[in-house]
């Protein structure tokens, strides 16, 4: 089974990247981080979206709290400008033998790793509101003596 997704489509689409990506000027924080062990599969009922992390990974999301680190091998070079792209299952399930789709181009899935979105849910939310935050003043600048020139 084929699944295409344009870039951006989906209502799901839209509430995962209000929560997950934050705004444009708001924290960011790297997917990387919340990747966990490889695994050797994982069940996709819905493809609700995806992001580009570099030239040979993608996090595809299958719900509002699901989401994967896929790295895929093989000659992938639009994978960074896609504005589409496909993905490869079999009886919904997503393994290393199954194939991201871009453009012409198949680029095998080489690692699978699910993201821990609560967690990156969690700590946006704390970088969001440490922003909000006013920032302390600076400290006054010590006096100087009476008998010394100020520049």
């Amino acid at each position: 089974m084929k699944n295409l997704l344009p870039k951006g489509a989906g209502t799901s689409l839209a509430a995962t990247a209000a929560l997950l990506a934050g705004c444009a000027t708001g924290p960011k924080l790297d997917y990387t981080d919340y990747a966990g062990e490889p695994i050797k599969s994982f069940y996709m009922n819905n493809f609700d979206g995806w992001n580009v992390i570099s030239k040979d990974q993608i996090v595809v999301w299958s719900g509002l709290n699901k989401a994967y680190l896929l790295t895929v091998t093989g000659y992938c070079p639009d994978l960074q400008f896609a504005n589409a792209i496909g993905l490869t299952s079999t009886a919904n399930t997503v393994d290393r033998f199954e194939k991201v789709i871009v453009g012409r181009d198949r680029c095998m899935i080489n690692e699978i790793r699910p993201l821990d979105t609560k967690q990156m849910k969690a700590d946006r939310k704390l970088m969001r509101e440490q922003m909000k935050k006013p920032m302390d003043p600076p400290p006054p600048e010590p006096e100087k003596p009476a008998g010394e020139a100020k520049t």
